[in-house]
C-alpha cells in the first residue's frame, strides 16, 4: 500500500479542504478513506455516532439529553444531533476543514448545515462538499457477510479477502472467530433500504447544487483515497 505523505510536506499548504461529506453505503470503506484524508490534509474526521457516544460518556448537557431521549425511546430531534455537530465543528482543529461522516442523514440536516457554515468562519466560509464511494450491492455483501471478528483479540477477518491462517480461528489466540448479528444478510439488506432512503434527497441536494462528485470505491484503497482528494480539489476549483 502506497505511504500517506501529509499534504504539508508537499509544499502544499495554501489548500483549504474546508468541510467534506463522505457518503456510502454500509461497507464501502468510508471509514478507512475517512482515516487516510485524515492524515492526508490534516483535518478531523467527525463522526456523529461517537460525538454521541462521548457526549453521553462525559455526561455534558446535550450528552445527558441523547441519554434521556434513547432511554425513553424517543426520536433524536435534528435540533439535538444540528447542536451537537455546531458545538464540535467550532473546536480550533476544524479551523481548515472536517471530513463528516454520518451526518447530514436528511435533508433537513444538509439544509440546516449550508446555513450554518454560511454564517460562520474560517473553513466555515466554504460551502460543504459531498463525495460518495460507490461499490456495487454485491460485492457490499460479500464484503459485510465474510467478516468475522475474534472475541478476545477483537482483530478483524474476512473470510473472503482477509481470511485467518486456519479456517474459523484468530491468529492472535486460536479463539473461534464469531459473525457480528448485524453482518447477516437480513440486517444488512435492511441497512441499506434505510441508507438508500435516507442519503438520496442529500445526495440530491447537493448534486442540484453542484457540490458532488462520485468515485469508485472497488479499487485499491490508495487508489480510492487518490481519487477522492482529486474530486475534492475539482470541486473547490468550480
Amino acid at each position: 500500500m502506497a505511504e500517506i505523505v501529509p499534504i504539508e510536506s508537499k509544499g502544499a499548504v495554501d489548500f483549504i479542504p474546508g468541510p467534506v461529506l463522505l457518503l456510502g453505503a454500509p461497507g464501502v470503506g468510508k471509514g478507512t478513506q475517512a482515516q487516510r484524508l485524515l492524515e492526508l490534509w490534516g483535518i478531523p474526521q467527525i463522526s456523529t455516532g461517537d460525538l454521541i457516544r462521548d457526549n453521553i460518556r462525559q455526561g455534558t448537557p446535550i450528552g445527558v439529553r441523547f441519554k434521556e431521549l434513547v432511554d425513553a425511546g424517543i426520536y433524536v430531534p435534528d435540533e439535538v444531533v444540528n447542536q451537537m455537530v455546531a458545538e464540535r465543528t467550532a473546536e480550533p482543529d476544524c479551523a481548515r476543514g472536517f471530513i463528516l461522516d454520518g451526518y447530514p442523514r436528511t435533508l433537513g440536516q444538509a439544509e440546516w448545515l449550508d446555513t450554518f457554515l454560511t454564517n460562520g468562519t474560517g473553513a466555515g466560509t466554504l460551502p460543504l462538499v459531498a463525495i460518495s464511494v460507490q461499490v456495487r450491492y454485491d460485492e457490499l455483501l460479500r464484503r459485510v457477510t465474510g467478516r468475522r471478528v475474534g472475541p478476545v483479540s477483537k482483530r478483524i477477518y474476512n473470510i473472503h479477502t482477509n481470511p485467518p491462517v486456519s479456517p474459523g480461528v484468530c491468529d492472535v489466540d486460536g479463539e473461534p472467530l464469531v459473525q457480528r448479528p448485524d453482518d447477516t444478510e437480513e440486517v444488512f439488506a435492511d441497512r441499506m433500504r434505510v441508507f438508500t432512503e435516507q442519503t438520496a434527497p442529500v445526495i440530491n441536494h447537493y448534486r442540484g447544487l453542484g457540490r458532488f462528485e462520485e468515485v469508485n470505491g472497488e479499487q485499491a484503497v490508495e487508489v480510492v483515497t487518490e481519487q477522492i482528494s482529486a474530486a475534492l480539489r475539482r470541486l473547490r476549483s468550480r
